[in-house]
């Protein structure tokens, strides 16, 4: 009888609707397993970054430093930060306006255009970067187009500085467009009206009351953006503008004495920590107090402005989805007329989702000791290996690489060139998106539930195995499916780290793009966005435009 009531307790327990909130109590300690667990899985995401600044010490300070103050890194850098400013001025100039036309205005279609101006996030830079190639190289669509008229000589837009900078404000604006939308909606109409009411006119409302409000937003976004463009590979490699990735790899691909590449690999982390660390500093100098708007916000009427606004966000739509979506289709359809095999597109595709899915699998795994620890056990010492374990997403893909590479050739020589060590990489990189997402499903649950099963019993793994996990499941899911998707198109730690005649998606369409063999490059792309679009609404575009309630 009391065993019936007990699980009759438990059953209820389980199925019982989450209260809002309820006062943490931690009376059992957490499980040893688990914590050393956690522990070693922040020391396996900072051992990139350790062992990438010992191997770029060893020809001493005095190496290191004529490394990175030769003209050459010197040139990079200038070339580097130019390309970052650009790409963030760019993207801001199309991100700021365009949120503002979807969330404050009577624009038709307000719904369709947001998720347009989203969806830029499907395609990876080396996608856009092939599109822009194709359209406006020097034997581009756009020079054919234009022969009929006369035109027989276009400026190179799709090469050097202008390429890159084209193909990264384009195709990464909304990170920030992302970011905006959402503070716009919780932005509190009757300040506004208030700066009105004490003769502010319309301008001087939105630079000095509106535009402080969206700070966080700016620069939160503009941090993504600026991380993104210092990290990016794959379009600077087909448009051929030589930042620090590119140097990198060229470095590690054609030097014997790698040191070279390991020196660059450091100047290339300070620089990321450099602008994670001037963000913070710039928020926390401004973090205006904002409530949820008890009442909805007054649209603008455009009046004779919506029919060039529409012509605008049309412009930017046919550029960032029709253009790319358009040309990787055509040549895919030329290539399957011309007769070319789908069997190595489809062994690639299937290489692609397996290492993937290990990856995802593995960062959820990992990921969920640390949020356990760091939701349930909050401490100095939770909180400590919860920030390392980000570590790794401040790193770029190819600076993780380059440490496993040499990490592994040194001490783990029979791991050398294996799918355990392209999976390692992936999880280093990326275990922050799986932390962020399990740790909120977490928090999100409450520790009654857990402390009434243990009062019945059950011990720490039981109520984690059968109550916790079920429970969190939905955010075990949307960090999966972001693994998965950054995993999907993670180009210069697979190029570097790939067994021998082991081909993604992601290395089959750049190495048919460096050769300029757009037919081949062409499935594998249309495999990729296809495979990618999903789980981009799903998890990112449909959260980030979902309307908010009122408090």
């Amino acid at each position: 009888m009391i065993e019936a009531t007990r699980r009759a307790a438990l059953a209820a327990v389980t199925g019982a609707v989450r209260p809002a909130a309820a006062p943490r109590r931690r009376p059992n300690g957490f499980p040893a397993p688990l914590v050393v667990l956690a522990v070693a899985t922040a020391a396996l995401v900072n051992l990139p970054l350790v062992y990438i600044f010992l191997r770029s010490a060893e020809g001493g300070l005095g190496g290191w430093l004529e490394t990175v103050a030769s003209p050459l890194a010197l040139r990079l850098l200038g070339r580097t930060l130019g390309l970052v400013v650009g790409v963030l001025a760019l993207a801001l100039a199309v991100a700021l306006p365009m949120a503002w036309l979807v969330v404050r205005t009577d624009l038709p279609g307000r719904r369709f255009w947001a998720i347009a101006g989203a969806l830029p996030l499907v395609f990876p830079s080396y996608v856009a970067a092939l599109s822009v190639v194709a359209v406006l190289g020097p034997r581009g669509y756009l020079r054919g187009w234009l022969a009929p008229l006369g035109v027989e000589r276009l400026p190179d837009l799709a090469y050097g500085y202008g390429g890159a900078l084209l193909v990264l404000g384009l195709f990464t604006y909304p990170y920030i467009f992302l970011l905006l939308v959402a503070a716009l909606r919780d932005l509190d109409p009757a300040l506004e009206e208030s700066s009105r009411s004490l003769g502010a006119g319309r301008w001087s409302t939105y630079f000095r009351v509106v535009l402080p409000q969206l700070r966080p937003a700016l620069l939160g976004g503009g941090l993504l953006v600026s991380l993104y463009t210092l990290a990016d590979f794959g379009a600077v490699s087909i448009v051929r503008y030589n930042t620090f990735t590119l140097s990198i790899y060229n470095a590690y691909q054609a030097l014997f004495d790698r040191t070279v590449a390991a020196s660059l690999a450091t100047v290339l982390v300070l620089l990321t920590c450099g602008f994670i660390l001037l963000e913070a500093r710039l928020l926390s100098r401004s973090r205006p107090h904002r409530v949820r708007p008890a009442r909805p916000q007054r649209r603008v009427a455009l009046g004779g402005w919506k029919w060039p606004a529409l012509g605008a966000l049309a412009a930017i739509a046919l550029v960032n989805l029709a253009l790319p979506l358009g040309v990787v289709a055509f040549w895919g359809v030329r290539a399957l007329v011309v007769g070319n095999p789908l069997g190595a597109a489809a062994a690639s595709a299937l290489n692609s989702l397996g290492v993937s899915g290990l990856a995802a699998a593995a960062a959820v795994a990992l990921a969920l000791p640390l949020a356990l620890w760091a939701a349930r056990h909050p401490g100095r010492l939770s909180r400590a290996v919860e920030r390392l374990a980000h570590a790794g997403y401040a790193l770029p893909g190819i600076v993780i690489a380059l440490a496993l590479v040499f990490l592994v050739a040194r001490h783990a020589r029979p791991l050398y060139q294996s799918l355990a060590v392209l999976v390692a990489a992936y999880v280093i990189r990326f275990l922050p998106e799986a932390l962020a997402a399990v740790r909120a499903s977490v928090a999100a649950l409450a520790p009654a539930f857990e402390e009434a099963a243990r009062s019945l019993g059950r011990g720490p793994f039981g109520v984690l195995r059968t109550l916790t996990l079920p429970l969190i499941r939905p955010g075990l899911a949307a960090g999966a499916g972001l693994v998965f998707l950054t995993a999907m198109k993670e180009l210069p730690a697979t190029l570097i780290l790939r067994p021998t005649g082991f081909e993604t998606l992601a290395t089959r369409i750049w190495s048919s793009a460096s050769e300029g063999i757009w037919s081949q490059a062409a499935v594998p792309a249309l495999l990729l966005v296809a495979v990618s679009a999903a789980p981009v609404y799903l998890l990112i575009i449909r959260p980030a435009l979902a309307p908010r309630r009122s408090a």
